[in-house]
């Protein structure tokens, strides 16, 4: 580990997160990883909604930072707003793209001037703002793009204008959604065995020819090759054929996952104390889970982006109840779309000895927790790690954009997971009982307690390959 001077000789990084509760939890890892292994000065990015939240969430001073750590803002183009929920992300992808890069050039004007601070020597920006490749091009530094998706789900996008070539999307008329048309396999996707359409990133399920989510992923993909390294966090075993197919079709990629068994051996307390939630956290739910049975606890969870209506929700509060088992139940204020998220007064009566729901909480403490026994989960990729790393099966209910392509390996790949295909409460009920008591339960268990083991072996110093290829990363990239 390189030693924090006070000279211009540090090198200086400046870390951009899409501003999305999903994206700024791995790219704060990614940064206290550089400021701790790599010696890095480090200028962390968010936006003025986000750092407003995190202010009111945190407290007042939780982004003062550190003399080399600072936290910093540019705007992101949107109407200002006081709701404490994530932005739409198809507005918020047009507005970065459109409005962020003057602001931001400034941002690094005004630190290259700064007289306390090293000038700026290299960039980490999230997958999805490569405006930022325009800037560290006019500097002349490397700039590397971090993709918070799987590699499978990466690779899915990295597909999306052959698709359209192909006329597999847009889709004729609405009527393709059920009439078996998302079932189509396809089979050329690099180093995917075969998955069918309705496993691709759900942004191609639209009528629209000039739908904005798939011009903007298409567009960041192809941007990406601008890049002078990606970074993604996963691990070699997981994903090794995806992995190995991207060699030909981007810049060099370094899996440098799972970031928070990485972020194991950063001993300095003020870096761990900086968080990166963007809702208070609730601490109760650790001491309920410390009452309970190993293996017995199912946790819910959702994720900061997936709505669903009332009448979802109320299906899975009774599925959940019909099971009998204990639930920990995470339901942000704005988990259902357009009103408060209430549940059915019967169904609190009935559930009250043995769930407990909460708004928010330190979600890899909770997987980690020996009563935790599976995951009903969004199958977001943050989430799916965090799972594997604690060796925990799962139940797939994918929302939108990768999570479909992720919940498919999970489910067929990796065999840690059961998919939802109908949220109705005896599917939810008879899934939770064969999770936590059913022999599928049990092969999943034992199937994720050895990706546990893999996730472990590859953060793990001298010779796991997501420690070695970040070492690779500080000494052929970013110094």
């Amino acid at each position: 580990m390189c030693s924090l001077g006070t000279t211009k000789n540090v090198p200086h990084v400046v870390c951009v997160p899409y501003p999305a509760q999903g994206h700024i939890n791995p790219m704060l890892n990614i940064a206290k990883l550089l400021h701790f292994k790599g010696g890095f000065h480090v200028t962390f990015v968010n936006t003025e909604y986000n750092h407003k939240r995190h202010l009111k969430a945190r407290g007042p001073d939780s982004l003062n930072g550190l003399p080399t750590f600072r936290f910093e803002t540019i705007p992101d183009g949107l109407p200002e707003s006081n709701v404490d929920s994530t932005q739409d992300i198809p507005s918020l992808c047009e507005s970065t793209r459109k409005t962020c890069l003057p602001h931001f050039k400034n941002l690094l004007s005004k630190l290259n001037d700064a007289l306390d601070t090293p000038p700026v020597t290299c960039i980490v920006s999230d997958g999805v703002m490569s405006f930022t490749l325009d800037a560290a091009q006019e500097l002349n530094i490397p700039q590397v793009l971090f993709w918070t998706t799987s590699a499978c789900g990466f690779m899915c996008y990295a597909q999306y204008r052959q698709l359209m070539e192909k006329g597999l999307t847009p889709l004729k008329d609405w009527s393709d959604m059920t009439n078996g048309y998302l079932e189509t396999p396809i089979d050329w996707v690099p180093g995917i065995k075969e998955i069918r359409l309705k496993d691709l990133p759900s942004f191609i399920r639209t009528t629209d020819p000039n739908d904005p989510m798939i011009e903007f992923m298409s567009r960041e993909c192809q941007r990406a090759q601008k890049a002078s390294a990606i970074i993604l966090n996963t691990f070699d075993a997981l994903e090794h054929d995806v992995l190995e197919a991207f060699s030909s079709i981007f810049p060099p990629i370094y899996s440098i996952g799972p970031l928070n068994l990485l972020l194991k051996d950063v001993t300095n307390e003020e870096l761990n104390s900086i968080g990166s939630n963007l809702w208070k956290e609730d601490s109760k739910c650790l001491k309920w889970l410390n009452n309970k049975e190993p293996n017995t606890v199912v946790y819910v969870n959702f994720g900061s982006v997936t709505v669903m209506t009332k009448e979802q929700m109320i299906e899975f509060a009774w599925g959940l109840s019909n099971s009998k088992k204990p639930f920990l139940w995470v339901i942000r204020p704005d988990l259902v779309a357009g009103e408060n998220a209430v549940l059915p007064l019967e169904f609190l009566e009935e559930t009250k000895d043995r769930g407990l729901l909460s708004s928010w909480c330190l979600q890899g403490e909770v997987l980690a927790h020996s009563a935790i026994g599976g995951f009903l989960t969004h199958s977001g990729w943050n989430s799916t790690l965090e799972s594997v790393c604690a060796g925990v099966p799962m139940i797939c209910w994918p929302f939108f954009a990768e999570q479909q392509t992720n919940c498919r390996f999970c489910c067929n790949e990796w065999e840690i997971g059961l998919e939802i295909e109908d949220a109705k409460r005896d599917k939810i009920e008879s899934l939770v009982k064969e999770l936590l008591d059913g022999e599928k339960g049990k092969e999943m268990k034992a199937k994720a307690l050895q990706w546990k083991k893999l996730a472990h072996n590859a953060a793990s110093g001298p010779h796991g390959s997501s420690f070695m290829n970040l070492e690779n990363l500080f000494r052929d990239v970013l110094l």
